[in-house]
């Protein structure tokens, strides 16, 4: 009998409790009160230069846009502050508004570029909730496509990528870029 193989080796850190590995970046510009065991806040403080290999899709001067490393369906965001905040009420009104354009920005280049039909866009507030990052709030943005939950997670706890990181990383680049001509 043949057996299909999923291959998604960017998981497997993920599925052992693995701390992640990260990437030489050079040396951090940290922000006042950032955590250095923040991977969001790491991701703030590093040059543009770096933004390739740590999945950074778009900053601006209040808020960073990056590929989630264990991601849930292809194409999963994550919308952060630049500074490391726990809590909605910590967040002044031009960086909730800055996240949320940012936000409804990554939903339509995704629909644009990948054809999604729907997104899941949650935001988990303390550890109790689920977050993984508890200390750093973020948004997930969670593309959706007709029968994208197969009998696979129901059956073999799998999800199914159809995508690696790095050619996700260079089409939602290309989509932003199309947004900036």
């Amino acid at each position: 009998m043949d057996t299909d193989r999923l291959w998604a080796p960017w998981r497997l850190g993920y599925v052992q409790g693995a701390a992640a590995t990260e990437p030489d970046v050079g040396t951090p510009v940290w922000r006042p009160g950032a955590d250095h065991a923040c991977f969001l806040c790491r991701a703030a403080a590093v040059a543009t230069a770096h933004d390739r290999v740590l999945g950074i899709v778009e900053r601006t001067p209040l808020s960073i846009v990056v590929t989630n490393r264990y991601p849930y369906a292809n194409g999963h965001l994550l919308v952060a502050p630049l500074d490391h905040r726990a809590s909605l009420v910590d967040l002044p009104d031009d960086v909730l508004l800055d996240l949320q354009q940012r936000i409804v920005a990554w939903c339509r280049r995704i629909t644009r570029s990948m054809q999604a039909q729907g997104f899941n866009v949650g935001l988990n507030l303390g550890a109790v909730s689920g977050a993984g990052v508890p200390g750093h709030l973020h948004w997930h943005i969670v593309p959706r496509w007709p029968g994208d939950v197969n009998f696979m997670p129901a059956v073999a706890g799998v999800r199914v990528l159809p995508q690696s990181l790095e050619a996700l990383w260079e089409q939602l680049k290309k989509a932003a870029g199309e947004d900036a001509a």
